[in-house]
């Protein structure tokens, strides 16, 4: 039995201090310190804060090997982003490529207290693909994962979906699959087809209404938006995700809401790319299935909840249009979803819940109590995020700021291969 002793717990819906967490693979024992009576391996955190593991809800895991990289890059459009940038570099991912992408990444979110990734994969071999990041991420770094790999017309349509079919047979509570799909204007009424009778009830992750031109693609073509496409076909099934949804109508939120998926909003790289802001007024309707990702840029989730708080609160209008509630509810949103997925207990630590866990060293200057503790979250912790230990399933993958795994070694191989990656392109 392990034990974290003289911890203050917060887990976004209680506040305790100067407690101690007993855990195996799962929490067996959470209390005050007047009650510890030992353990076989105890780890003092000496009043530093324990926060739930953190969860990406949309990255994409090889743009780890864009860090970097040097090619001409001159859009004019979000079309040419994709064709000039990302379409290039998943166009030369070999298998080599796409699991070292993988381990490198995965250290870096390690760092930066995320402990489960929800990937959307794409590469010019599907074959496999998935479980050689499965490899890396769940395997070998022993975080946890859900992946998936792109259905579009870029890529041989019948093997991507096998591939989606056959990676999700692997949910063990430690990884597993969704199916995955491009967007709308990637997708023709032939493709669609397919998926129609391939996905079941499987839950899908697709790229929504990221830029205007996608929206405008799909009126163009099928006088429809993307959601009412989507779910013409049948696949808005429970528990899919749909990223960005940056141009969708209140009808649409609506509609997303009505079949019990998820708005994965992805601020900083929708900035990144120059493509827009979420609108909060739509989405709103959806305050109970929003979550956060990053779509590959970078690394700090922590960052991307401070950021897109900063932003509602412009793109509202008002200080007060978007607070500190919406987006703990979030957060909290990105636990039900990645439970739902893996058929696990994430988010809290309470006895029953997997033992997937953060420290962090935090002494604030100013009183913290169980009424302030999400503002000093969000406007302390979320500005400095630099956890000192990182527990996933009960194991630490970092500990008193080392890693398990060789970041060396790692790092030195997966330069080699960048580079190999980079001179194909």
């Amino acid at each position: 039995m392990k034990a974290i002793i003289n911890a203050n717990i917060y887990d976004y819906s209680s506040y305790y201090e100067d407690s101690y967490i007993k855990f195996e693979d799962k929490i067996t024992e959470v209390g005050s310190m007047k009650g510890f009576n030992g353990a076989d391996e105890i780890t003092d955190v000496r009043g530093a804060l324990v926060l739930p593991g953190l969860i990406n809800c949309h990255t994409h895991l090889y743009s780890t090997f864009a860090r970097g990289m040097t090619i001409p890059f001159h859009p004019e459009s979000f079309m040419d982003i994709l064709q000039q940038l990302w379409w290039r570099l998943d166009s030369v991912l070999t298998g080599e490529a796409i699991y070292s992408s993988a381990l490198s990444a995965g250290i870096e979110y390690i760092k930066n207290g995320v402990t489960t990734i929800i990937d959307h994969h794409a590469s010019k071999s599907s074959r496999g693909s998935l479980a050689l990041i499965k490899k890396g991420i769940c395997d070998d770094l022993g975080m946890r994962g859900v992946f998936c790999f792109e259905t579009s017309d870029r890529f041989n349509v019948d093997e991507a979906i096998a591939e989606n079919l056959s990676f999700f047979g692997s949910k063990d509570g430690k990884s597993t699959g969704m199916f995955g799909m491009h967007a709308s204007m990637t997708l023709s009424e032939d493709t669609m087809k397919k998926i129609s009778s391939a996905v079941g009830k499987l839950p899908v992750h697709v790229h929504v209404a990221e830029s205007i031109d996608d929206q405008k693609d799909c009126y163009k073509k099928y006088s429809k938006s993307i959601v009412k496409r989507f779910s013409d076909y049948g696949i808005l099934n429970e528990n899919s995700i749909l990223a960005h949804c940056l141009y969708i109508s209140p009808m649409e939120s609506m509609l997303i809401a009505k079949n019990k998926c998820f708005a994965a909003l992805n601020p900083s790289s929708n900035l990144n790319n120059a493509v827009g802001i979420a609108d909060w007024t739509t989405l709103s309707a959806l305050k109970s299935s929003c979550v956060l990702g990053n779509d590959g840029l970078g690394f700090n989730i922590a960052k991307e909840y401070q950021n897109f708080l900063f932003l509602m609160k412009y793109q509202t209008g008002s200080p007060v249009g978007f607070g500190n509630d919406e987006l703990k509810k979030m957060i909290e949103n990105s636990y039900t979803l990645a439970s739902k997925l893996l058929g696990i207990k994430l988010g809290k630590i309470s006895c029953g819940y997997e033992a997937d866990m953060l420290v962090l060293p935090y002494f604030p200057f100013t009183p913290i109590n169980h009424g302030n503790i999400f503002s000093h979250v969000s406007n302390g912790i979320f500005d400095s995020f630099h956890p000192t230990d990182v527990i996933a399933a009960g194991e630490f993958l970092m500990k008193n700021s080392r890693l398990k795994a060789d970041e060396a070694q790692i790092n030195n191989n997966s330069v080699s291969i960048a580079q190999k990656v980079w001179d194909s392109l």
